[in-house]
Formats: structure tokens, sequence, C-alpha cells
């Protein structure tokens, strides 16, 4: 059994009443519940009420959790939202090394990341780490703040020793702003559980270059033509699931299985080609790879709808001869 599945089969054993909940949070968007942004499956407030009934504890008026349950909100928001397309991404591992070495430099494309294929996706990460421990892989979904309207990229990191949930507040900033952003209100709730948690500016730097290359992997699934296809089905592409009409109205019915996608191996067989030895001077030298880099541009009438695209640039081969 695949790690995320893993993980998922031990959420619902904990919370058997998500499914329930679920149909009901969908039902009731935007008429007995606040509305929310069609990117986000379920806010996490509504997560932390599944968390609450389950464990038949209160959430207080500030919408907390006891902080045990801080990992399980998390985890459930991860696994419970992947359970209905179960997507598992898998990257070429030239591709992904190069991809994790381009840095996104400047404002962070936020609109990008909106673009999610499916609501949570896992992605395999073989021989990356974090902060030293082995990362097998990472969920990635998208979170509304019915309260304070904000926008978040939610990561929940698959290491070795823990699931790890990571928030990365998205707007008109750096990624480095944006781990910044994150880590004051977990000091505001730190405060509000009378809990000492005071990052300073070394681990903020820190996060954020250990997270930068994960960022990439995912603004590489958003960008505007990626390369993802399925061995078992080729031609197709990942796509959020659809609801099914039954006798007791609308239901969201979870994938059967995990489905895994492809990334990028075209692009690793030509990544790997554009590498190869080639003869200078009697001596046997590596070509000259300028490093990949995000480029981005804006679509459309200035006075209309417009659309930024995003697209990963490969590594330019500079030197060697012609062939």
């Amino acid at each position: 059994m695949i790690r995320p599945l893993e993980h998922l089969v031990a959420a619902m054993r904990l919370y058997p009443s998500t499914s329930k909940f679920v149909d009901e949070f969908r039902q009731s968007k935007s008429r007995d519940l606040p509305d929310w942004p069609s990117w986000c499956f379920i806010p996490m407030a509504g997560w932390a009420a599944i968390v609450s009934i389950d464990n038949a504890v209160q959430i207080d008026p500030g919408g907390r959790l006891p902080l045990h349950l801080a990992i399980d909100l998390g985890r459930l928001a991860a696994s419970g939202t992947w359970r209905y397309s179960q997507g598992v991404y898998q990257f070429d591992a030239d591709f992904m090394a190069a991809l994790a070495d381009t840095l996104v430099v400047g404002d962070m494309p936020s609109d990008v990341l909106y673009r999610l294929p499916e609501w949570c996706i896992y992605i395999n990460t073989p021989g990356l780490t974090w902060l030293g421990s082995l990362l097998h892989g990472y969920w990635a979904h998208l979170e509304y703040d019915i309260n304070t309207y904000r926008s978040e990229l939610r990561l929940l990191l698959d290491t070795d020793e823990h699931l790890i949930p990571v928030p990365v507040h998205l707007g008109p900033w750096t990624v480095t702003e944006a781990i910044d952003r994150a880590n004051s209100e977990a000091v505001r709730q730190a405060e509000a559980h009378r809990i000492d948690f005071a990052p300073n500016k070394d681990h903020v730097q820190q996060l954020a270059a250990s997270i930068n290359p994960l960022i990439s992997l995912l603004l590489y699934i958003c960008s505007d033509v990626p390369e993802i296809d399925s061995d078992r089905e080729p031609g197709t592409s990942p796509k959020r699931p659809q609801r099914t009409k039954t006798k007791r109205g609308w239901r969201w019915f979870p994938a059967d299985k995990p489905r895994v996608w492809s990334v990028g191996r075209e692009i690793g067989e030509l990544l790997r080609t554009n590498t190869e030895t080639v003869k200078d001077t009697g001596r046997s030298v590596k070509t000259h790879v300028r490093r990949g880099h995000w480029h981005g541009f804006w679509t459309g009438p200035r006075d209309g709808e417009r659309r930024f695209n995003y697209q990963w640039l490969m590594p330019m081969v500079v030197g060697g001869d012609r062939e």
C-alpha cells in the first residue's frame, strides 16, 4: 500500500463521520453555510468541526481546537480532501531535480496555484529532505478562511518521523514573506493557547529555503501546459471529481483507488540528452547548462478579463559542439 493511502486509511478510522459531514457541508455551501471559492473543497473550519465531533470536544469561541488535535486537523483536511481523487504525482527524477533547483524569484505567482488540477494532490519526492529528515512526499490543497477571507496554500509533509502541516499565505509577496505571515498567525494562535513560540528571522529564512523546491514542483503542475500523463490510460489528464445525484441528494464518492500521474517524462529525457559529455581539446567535459527559470506574462485585453500565464523554461545548453 502506498504511503498516502496508508495515512488516509488511518485517518478514516479515527474520523468515521467524515463522509457524512463532507456531503452535508458541500450541500449547505452558500445556503446554510457561508459560500467559499470553487478551488477550495471544504474550508478548515469544516474539517475542525469533524475533528471536534468525532473526539467529543468543544471548539473554543475563537474557533480553535485543543492543541493536541491541531496535527489531526492538518492530517484530516489534507487526506480527507485527497480521498475524493487520490492523485499521486510522480516526477521524472532529473526533471524534479531541475525544478527543485529553480528558485521562485520575486513575488510568488499565487494566481497560478489556484489552478491545482484536483482539490488535493500528493507529490512523491524521492531524494528530497525537509530540515534534515527524509521527505517521502507531500499533500497540497487550498484553504479559504471563511472568517478572515484569507487564501492559503496548505501543505502536509510526509516525513519519516511525522506529518508536518505547513500553511503558506497566498498574496502578492515573496515565498519568505508568505512564510513570515503564516508564522505570525502561528504566534497569535500560540498566545491564545498560552504557549511561548517566537520564531526568529533565521528560522523563517530556513523554512522559506526548504519550501521553495516544493512550491516549484506545484507551480509546474499548475502551469499552462504541464506534461502530465497516465501510464494506465495514456492521453488522459487529472481533473476534479464530480458529484453524483442520489435519492438522498447530491453526494461525493471517494475514488476507488489511487491514480498515479507521470510528470515530465519527455522533459527528463531532453535534460539527460543535453547534459551528455562532449569532447573539448582532448578532455571529456560536461556541457555547461544554464539553470532553468520561471517565465510569467499576462494575456488578454487591458480593459477586460486577463490571464496570467506561467511557464518553466528548461535549462539552456551553453558551449560544447553543435551536435
